[in-house]
């Protein structure tokens, strides 16, 4: 990780990023306790360490990383996605869009706001996504 990066971290824990982590968790930990929602748990422990530490990594579709599909990238990725939505993802993206629009109030906070606009989409549908760093992204391309 670069340093500018571990420093927009820092900020990004100490203005609201670890709340929404805890959030994902939350949701990780209710879908795990439910056994039927296990696959969704994963995803979401995965995406609640991105929520604590978006800055030098991206959330890629699967696909896109491997080139080739796989179950969380076809019918059934959709299928759970919209279980997912239901579930829990509504009210995920609810929580970054509104934290956003407190963090884009301030000049300084806009980074900040855009990147819990980009986790409010990861939020609404988190299946046949993997978290990579940046600069892994871009040597595989």
């Amino acid at each position: 990780m670069s340093p500018v990066s571990l420093l927009l971290n820092i900020f990004w824990i100490a203005l609201g990023g670890f709340w929404m982590a805890a959030g994902w968790v939350i949701a990780a930990i209710i879908m795990a306790i439910t056994i039927i929602g296990l696959p969704w748990a994963k995803a979401a422990f995965s995406i609640a360490v991105y929520t604590l530490f978006p800055f030098g990594q991206m959330a890629v579709p699967r696909q896109a990383l491997t080139g080739r599909g796989d179950i969380g990238t076809g019918p059934l990725g959709v299928i759970g996605n919209i279980i997912w939505f239901v579930f829990a993802g509504w009210w995920l993206a609810l929580g970054h869009i509104v934290t956003a629009v407190l963090l884009a109030v301030t000049i300084i906070g806009i980074p900040f706001a855009w990147a819990h606009i980009k986790l409010a989409g990861i939020a609404l549908w988190p299946i046949g996504k993997e978290i990579v760093p940046v600069d892994e992204f871009a040597r595989s391309r």
